[in-house]
């Protein structure tokens, strides 16, 4: 089996208008780099529609809702409560024609 390469690593990440040093398990570098860029690109979309209309606060939080929003879509597809309980009832029910 391999082995995952848990050495934390400082990194630079460029957000926006921003460099943010950031100390990460190398195994999570990756993931680091492509949430600041999903931030970045996700920033820029919303201040190119409405700087000069929105305080950069405004659109930070509008950002940030954004992809909380697309975290919770996603987590939602992953649910597997419902999967679960018809996996219990189904047993229950074969364990009861079973006996």
């Amino acid at each position: 089996m391999a082995e995952v390469n848990n050495e934390k690593l400082n990194i630079r990440l460029h957000v926006y208008d921003e460099e943010i040093s950031v100390g990460v398990k190398r195994s999570d570098e990756e993931y680091y780099r492509r949430a600041a860029k999903l931030i970045t690109d996700r920033y820029n979309a919303y201040a190119q529609a409405y700087k000069g209309k929105k305080a950069d606060h405004t659109i930070a939080l509008m950002t940030l809702i954004d992809v909380a929003l697309m975290y919770e879509r996603e987590h939602a597809k992953n649910d597997t409560a419902p999967y679960d309980d018809i996996l219990t009832k189904l047993t229950s029910e074969i364990e009861e024609a079973l006996k």
